[in-house]
């Protein structure tokens, strides 16, 4: 389905050096941010306090949320889990004050505010599980990235399996460089987030890749940098309508998600949109100056002679 076409090929790799360039910039200010400030990693990674909480009705999470913070607590996590009445509050580590003097302080707030809560259970989290979880995320990043260049180079060519996987950690970076750079709080909602993002941007560098390959089959006397620019050109009304219907769901759950989604649709945004930037001018792009030709995607035919031998 196409809400229109376009029939004069957008040069997109005379350009292709330039913008790479922006991309080698702006990777390396975020890996400079992620250097200097670090990550703002919630309690998950870094250990504290978790309660559970149950009413009689369904919870005012936002409600509730604006009493434990009114108490000193600005990393705190309050959501729903189960039911709409169960409630489970992740407190950080504070100095000087145990987590048994935490979970009460907190659930005197809540019992002032309504009389029909109850405490369900506490648990104290301790900082080696943190760092369990960030092992466990970076081996998870680490085969996600192990599994897409193998697909690539099985399906493709290995250079395309390059091009992609510098493209997909070009966006993986970035969006890992915006929450360090405005230390917003980095939690396992978000990364898996980045985990979707990983995915959903090797898809889009798929569709240009196949369409290269095809173009190859059909423009056989074109240069390479006119099969790139015919393959783009002719994807654009497709990544318009995936990528806008996409982003239109995450921008609801991140007007609409309230504080539990805000953060995992602002990394999936970011995501979309670099993804679709970096499929262009840092995929396909870095497809180019690896050298890719026709011959590494389509096999030349043999053609039998007259005496029934093979002729290449």
């Amino acid at each position: 389905m196409e809400f229109f076409r376009i029939k004069k090929d957008i040069p997109f790799m005379r350009h292709a050096l330039v913008f790479n360039v922006v991309s080698a910039l702006t990777f390396v200010a975020a890996v400079f941010f992620l250097w200097h400030k670090g990550l703002h990693l919630s309690i998950e990674f870094t250990g504290g306090t978790v309660m559970e909480v149950t009413y009689a009705k369904p919870a005012n999470i936002e409600g509730i949320r604006k009493t434990v913070e009114a108490l000193g607590y600005t990393d705190t996590q309050v959501q729903n889990f189960g039911t709409a009445q169960d409630v489970m509050i992740r407190l950080p580590v504070q100095k000087g004050t145990t987590s048994a003097q935490q979970s009460e302080k907190v659930f005197s707030a809540l019992k002032a505010q309504a009389a029909d809560v109850k405490l369900q259970r506490v648990e104290f989290v301790g900082p080696q599980v943190g760092e369990e979880l960030a092992h466990d995320g970076l081996s998870a990043l680490a085969m996600v990235v192990i599994g897409v260049m193998i697909y690539l180079a099985v399906r493709f060519e290995w250079k395309f399996a390059v091009a992609a996987i510098i493209a997909n950690l070009h966006d993986v970076v970035i969006i890992l460089g915006f929450f360090a750079f405005f230390q917003w709080e980095f939690s396992l909602s978000v990364l898996a987030g980045v985990l979707a993002v990983l995915g959903y941007s090797v898809n889009e560098s798929v569709v240009i890749f196949d369409r290269i390959r095809e173009n190859f089959r059909k423009l056989r006397k074109a240069p390479v940098m006119e099969v790139i620019d015919n393959a783009i050109t002719s994807t654009i009304s497709r990544t318009i309508i995936t990528h806008g219907c996409t982003q239109l769901m995450v921008l609801s759950m991140l007007v609409l998600g309230g504080a539990t989604l805000h953060y995992f649709a602002l990394a999936l945004t970011i995501g979309i949109l670099f993804g679709i930037y970096s499929s262009v001018f840092v995929a396909a792009a870095v497809a180019m100056w690896l050298g890719v030709k026709r011959e590494d995607l389509i096999k030349p035919v043999k053609e039998k002679d007259e005496t029934g031998g093979a002729v290449v």
